[in-house]
């Protein structure tokens, strides 16, 4: 019987924001695949747990993925945790998965961390619906050609950054999307938190003066929905027609294209008699 491939999330800087449930898993699976073995190593002593490591990230997850698929077919089980976060989010992670399911290997989620919820939450945009489109390319480019397809995106939109490559990536989101509303988290649950909300073009003359410093979630306001043109008498007068030659009766066409166009009925009866 296969094994259980679990996905642990780990404190994004508080350590004691690991669940418990999380140290019952990290303390019972046969072994623990992780992004840097070294920053795993730290957390699992921090609480005494001892457990063999292996080591997993985007750099070998090609030939590592089908190592640890092939222990957990053998029947063992295995916790899957990054740096930081949420397994699989914006990370190789979602490969492992992938061969799990293609494998019937049962994979569970341990709930946690995860940076992206957190800024969300925090960033006082509207939360109901979002995009998240993780790191932007470090090609200026790239990144540019992402931006524009994001223009008219109307959900909050939701990025990782660097410190270092903070400040392009604010010109180049001031550039492709105006001056927009936006919230900058950073250093998300450890001694030095900060959310500032504010806008683009004020966040970049903000770092502009004051070097960024942490990592950094941004939130951005989506596009603001397009105006709707009232439609013209003229307009009103041939969809009037279009509705009698459907078979409807002059004062039902007229009633019902006002209502969906918001022209005066009088003043649309008035046109479409003129008309004709």
């Amino acid at each position: 019987m296969a094994g259980t491939l679990y996905l642990v999330a780990t404190p994004i800087g508080n350590l004691g924001d690991l669940s418990p449930r999380a140290l019952d898993i990290l303390s019972s699976v046969d072994f623990i695949a992780a992004e840097d073995t070294r920053v795993t190593l730290k957390l699992l002593n921090h609480f005494a747990i001892k457990k063999p490591l292996v080591s997993y990230h985007q750099h070998n997850c090609l030939t590592a993925g089908p190592a640890v698929l092939e222990r957990l077919l053998a029947g063992e089980s295995c916790a899957l945790v990054t740096d930081a976060g949420m397994p699989a989010i914006s990370d190789p992670g979602e490969d492992l998965v992938r061969l799990c399911a293609g494998q019937g290997v049962e994979v569970i989620a341990v709930p946690g961390c995860c940076a992206l919820v957190c800024a969300l939450a925090l960033s006082g945009l509207p939360t109901g619906r979002f995009t998240f489109e993780g790191f932007l390319s470090t090609s200026r480019k790239a990144r540019r050609q992402h931006l524009q397809s994001l223009v008219h995106e109307p959900r909050t939109m939701v990025f990782y950054e660097a410190p270092h490559k903070l400040n392009g990536t604010l010109t180049d989101l001031l550039e492709a999307f105006g001056d927009r509303p936006i919230s900058l988290c950073r250093e998300l649950s450890k001694l030095h938190e900060e959310t500032i909300r504010t806008t683009l073009s004020q966040a970049v003359t903000l770092y502009a003066e004051n070097p960024p410093k942490g990592e950094f979630v941004l939130v951005v306001a989506g596009a603001a929905p397009a105006e709707e043109t009232a439609a013209t008498l003229e307009e009103g007068v041939a969809l009037v027609q279009s509705r009698r030659e459907e078979g409807l009766r002059m004062k039902e066409a007229v009633r019902e294209v006002a209502e969906s166009t918001g022209l005066n009925k009088n003043e649309l009866y008035a046109a479409v008699l003129k008309a004709e």
